[in-house]
């Protein structure tokens, strides 16, 4: 029942429950309702399931009856069969033209044909009354055909003296319009098969009369250009699908084939007479797909046929162009024309689509000319390398000569500045939005630094004033004013350095350019290290040609490659002294790194003399040492104690010793001494940490050598070590040393008392040793239980200690 709230009704009054009381009420009342729910839910459930099961088909295994369910469904199964009929159709005219046309006379030869041909065309008009559509497609398809073979028999019969090539010309256009006009009947205007291949048919006439003529490539050429024409004009008026797709096929196929052979002909042209008609063509090519473009804006294609008309445009132009022009003069005469097509986009008249298309032909344009100069820039920046296997070989007479060494001059690249600097023209003039703006900007700067890099091999100017040139750049670069943006300052860093490695590869031909340059460029990168926003790049660089500049010193001085390590060694002092003044600057940590690598280079240098080597090595490792005092760098102390380390053994190396304890006490005193303070600070760290690897690294090697030592003074040494060192672990309780020392020292015993042991096996009988054997097994067998009690016993013992 529903809930209701008891009330006492009094004159002049109205008695309602309290608030606790009226929520009591309606919590009892809501649960009612959802006990009530969930007994309706539960029954609907039943219910539904219930029906289900009734209404389920009994399986297939059961029910014998069962219709199979279709894998095909029917009109797929029909137009297959129509299909299929159709080409058996086809074939079976075409065997009975071919094969069997000689069986019959002129008059019946007629007959069959014209017979066929017209009930197959005439067919397709019934059956469309009837509804029967793909039926009247595939009779279209199959009167079609019949066809293309009457024009053949007629050939055959009739006019065997007429030209192959013409005649398939004549044939082609009149089939053309046969189709054309039994696709526009009112009775056969439902069928979509006509219409496509009246067009497919109307590809060839124009070729093959050309063809049937003996033209020249340019008619040729033409015809398949006029042709795709005609596609493009059907496309943009035939509203009908079927045949739209195919003109544009056409128009694509056709022309695409116009477009390569024009291209040819313009390319080959041997005088501005062929390149004037080659230029007309691809002229004719452009207004077609121009054409295209315009009729159809808003379209997918509508930018893309732009795009290709632009480029049609400045390829005929700039063929025409290049027949009368030096070869040198080819490329900027073509990016002249590219860059013209930008005019487009001032032109209101034009459609966006157009415009947009003729900006990115200009681009594309631009890019090629640029991918032009490429071999150009890149030998003048990674030529200079080749100078790396002819170090101070000699001066070269020019600039062109400097960075040609490896590689050969590329031709006609007198021209490759002029046309970086029209790109870079374009870069900074043209464009205008952001945020394309700055970015063009930056790239002429990038077009701009590469015309001047490469003008002194261009013009061949004397080698020492092609360096200076590339000096002045490297210093111009790096000298940005501090209130540029950052990407500008990035690119200007980038730019510096190539210049800087092109330029001290350039000056490796000469020692005394090789020795002035690497000055010059440490100090411009250390002047530039100044402003702090460069410094995490300057600072390294100045660093990298200091430790150049010091191996050329001492190449310069005649002397080997140990003692210029000493000289080297001063950059990695410099860099440890640099970076402790920056502290937590951004240039902190690349400078530390070039810092480490020189150290490694002075290193290698000097590994050809020990002695100097083990010198090179502890200078490093105080180096090291002194880093390892900054806050932060502490564990480069390890990589101190390591040159130290590899310094004493290099040392011990030098002087012939070959005591494996010279070079392994040096390690354990250090590491003892630092595992005694570990143990100091931290009582609770484990005996194996502090003291392991200290006495691992000589009581191993030891223990190696004297299991290989004759004499009897290691082993006594290294017998009363490890006793000692036994003794300590036992008295303070420690596991490390108690278990290494006792270790060994029972490994040398054994070592000792080897020889003794063989003695007085073989002076017993040969039934001893196995008998001996027996009665250990039995010994072991009956204190079996003490043992493992005493074993258990010692482990509780090692586990105490620490």
């Amino acid at each position: 029942m529903p809930y209701e709230v008891t009330r006492t009704t009094l004159p002049g009054m109205t008695h309602l429950p309290p608030p606790a009381e009226e929520l009591r009420l309606l919590d009892a009342e809501l649960r009612q309702l959802d006990a009530r729910r969930a007994q309706l839910l539960t029954r609907r459930a039943w219910l539904v399931s219930t029906l289900r099961r009734a209404q389920q088909p009994l399986p297939v295994a059961w029910s014998p009856t069962a219709p199979p369910r279709p894998e095909t469904a029917a009109p797929s199964v029909q137009n297959v069969l129509l299909v299929l009929g159709g080409v058996l159709l086809t074939l079976a005219a075409a065997v009975f033209t071919l094969v069997s046309w000689g069986h019959m006379g002129i008059t019946g030869r007629a007959l069959v044909l014209g017979a066929v041909t017209l009930a197959a065309l005439a067919g397709p008009v019934l059956l469309l009354k009837r509804g029967l559509r793909s039926t009247a497609e595939s009779v279209a398809g199959l009167g079609l055909a019949l066809t293309v073979l009457d024009a053949y028999a007629l050939h055959e019969a009739a006019l065997t003296g007429t030209d192959g090539t013409g005649y398939a010309a004549a044939a082609a256009a009149v089939l053309a319009v046969i189709w054309s006009a039994y696709g526009l009947l009112p009775a056969t205007a439902a069928l979509r098969l006509p219409l496509p291949s009246a067009l497919a048919a109307a590809q060839f006439p124009l070729l093959l009369w050309a063809l049937a003529a003996d033209a020249g490539p340019y008619l040729i050429t033409a015809a398949l250009l006029v042709t795709a024409g005609l596609d493009t004009v059907a496309a943009l008026r035939v509203a009908t699908g079927s045949v739209r797709i195919a003109a544009v096929v056409g128009a694509y196929g056709m022309g695409g084939w116009g477009v390569l052979a024009a291209g040819w002909l313009s390319l080959t042209a041997d005088g501005p007479g062929a390149a004037a008609r080659a230029g007309g063509l691809l002229l004719l090519a452009a207004v077609i797909a121009l054409g295209a473009s315009w009729r159809g804006p808003g379209t997918r294609h509508s930018l893309g046929l732009a795009i290709a008309s632009g480029l049609l445009t400045v390829g005929a132009f700039g063929g025409v162009a290049r027949s009368g022009l030096p070869s040198e003069w080819a490329v900027p005469a073509h990016l002249a024309f590219g860059v013209a097509l930008l005019a487009a986009m001032t032109t209101g008249r034009l459609p966006e689509a157009i415009r947009h298309g003729f900006a990115w032909a200009s681009g594309v344009v631009q890019a090629l000319a640029l991918l032009w100069t490429l071999p150009v820039v890149t030998v003048v920046l990674l030529g200079p390398a080749g100078w790396v296997g002819r170090v101070w070989s000699g001066a070269p007479s020019d600039a062109r000569t400097a960075v040609a060494v490896e590689a050969p001059w590329p031709p006609d690249s007198v021209t490759a500045p002029v046309v970086l600097v029209a790109v870079a023209a374009v870069l900074a003039l043209a464009i205008r939005a952001e945020p394309w703006c700055a970015r063009a900007r930056l790239g002429a700067l990038g077009l701009l630094w590469a015309t001047v890099l490469m003008l002194p091999a261009v013009l061949g100017i004397p080698y020492v004033a092609g360096m200076a040139v590339l000096g002045v750049m490297t210093a111009a670069a790096l000298y940005v004013r501090k209130e540029a943006v950052p990407a500008a300052q990035l690119t200007a860093l980038v730019l510096a350095l190539v210049t800087s490695v092109s330029l001290a590869l350039t000056a490796l031909a000469s020692q005394t350019a090789t020795l002035v340059v690497l000055s010059v460029l440490v100090g411009l990168f250390a002047a530039a290290s100044w402003q702090a926003s460069v410094a995490p790049v300057t600072a390294p660089a100045a660093l990298g040609y200091a430790a150049a500049l010091a191996s050329a010193t001492g190449a310069a001085m005649d002397w080997p490659p140990a003692p210029t390590a000493l000289l080297v060694l001063a950059v990695p002092v410099a860099a440890a002294l640099l970076a402790a003044r920056l502290g937590e600057h951004r240039a902190t940590v690349p400078v530390e790194c070039v810092g480490a690598a020189t150290g490694l280079l002075a290193v290698g240098l000097a590994v050809t003399d020990p002695p100097l080597l083990a010198l090179v090595l502890a200078l490093c490792g105080v180096i090291a040492a002194g880093t390892a005092m900054r806050p932060g760098r502490r564990p480069v102390g390890y990589a101190a104690t390591a040159l130290f380390v590899l310094a004493a053994w290099v040392r011990l190396a030098a002087w012939d010793i070959g005591t494996p304890e010279a070079y392994t006490l040096p390690v354990t005193v250090p590491a003892l001494l630092v595992g005694a303070l570990r143990r100091r600070r931290d009582p609770g760290a484990s005996s194996w940490t502090a003291y392991g690897p200290g006495l691992a690294a000589t009581l191993l090697p030891s223990l190696v050598a004297a299991w290989a030592d004759p004499h009897w003074t290691r082993p006594l040494l290294l017998g009363t070590a490890a006793l000692l060192v036994t003794l300590l672990g036992a008295r303070h309780h420690l596991q490390a040393p108690l278990v290494l020392g006792g270790s060994v020292l029972a490994l040398v015993t054994l070592h000792e008392l080897a020889p003794y042991v063989v003695q007085v096996t073989g002076a017993l009988p040969r039934w001893a040793p196995p008998a001996l054997a027996g009665l250990l097994l039995l010994a072991l067998g009956a204190t079996y239980e003490q043992r493992i009690r005493d074993v258990r016993r010692v482990r509780d013992v090692l586990g105490r200690m620490n």
